[in-house]
């Protein structure tokens, strides 16, 4: 399906590699050092993309255009604000409890870079919290220590089991990468 094409994750994420080769799509690894910034007049829809852009372009130049980049980067929005990445224990707790008994959006963004030209895409999930208690969201953070996830959660962990009564849209954008979008545009390259 993808004979003769190097394809290069510009990520650290260890869920998107999983999901790569779950998909059956063999790949390599090249982390990017970009600045994940954005301008502040930028659509808040427009950054995950302008992030995976950014990704794309610092790990592109080490390779041919006939090689296939993947970068992609994932946010969290509430009340149309970006909820981060956790800086510790209690940013985490604060954020899970903002999302609690709410509705939020996860928006990945993917750039695919392949011969010269860039298929640059987003999907957006609607996440449907359920009311957590604060034992609930403290074991959560203490046994899964999420500091390295936007929004403080992984859907595939404890609290997406537990926590979320469901969601609209593709669980494994909320994963992190939207992959079987990803493997539809990779499989007409």
């Amino acid at each position: 399906m993808y004979a003769g094409k190097r394809v290069i994750l510009a990520s650290q994420s260890p869920r998107r590699r999983q999901l790569l080769e779950q998909a059956g799509i063999p790949f390599e690894v090249m982390v990017s050092d970009a600045e994940e910034t954005f301008p502040p007049e930028m659509t808040l829809a427009e950054v995950p993309i302008h992030i995976a852009r950014l990704k794309a372009n610092a790990v592109s130049a080490s390779f041919g255009e006939e090689d296939v980049v993947i970068a992609a980067d994932t946010i969290v929005l509430l009340d149309k604000k970006i909820i981060g990445k956790p800086v510790d224990r209690t940013d985490a707790i604060k954020i899970l409890s903002s999302l609690s008994g709410r509705i939020h959006e996860v928006i990945t963004g993917v750039v695919i870079r392949f011969n010269g030209s860039e298929d640059a895409f987003s999907q957006t999930t609607e996440v449907h919290f359920k009311p957590l208690s604060r034992e609930q969201i403290e074991y959560y953070v203490d046994h899964y220590q999420p500091f390295d996830k936007a929004g403080a959660y992984a859907i595939q962990e404890w609290i997406g089991a537990v926590g979320i009564d469901r969601i609209n849209g593709c669980f494994y954008n909320v994963m992190g990468l939207p992959i079987s979008q990803v493997a539809e545009r990779l499989s007409r390259l």
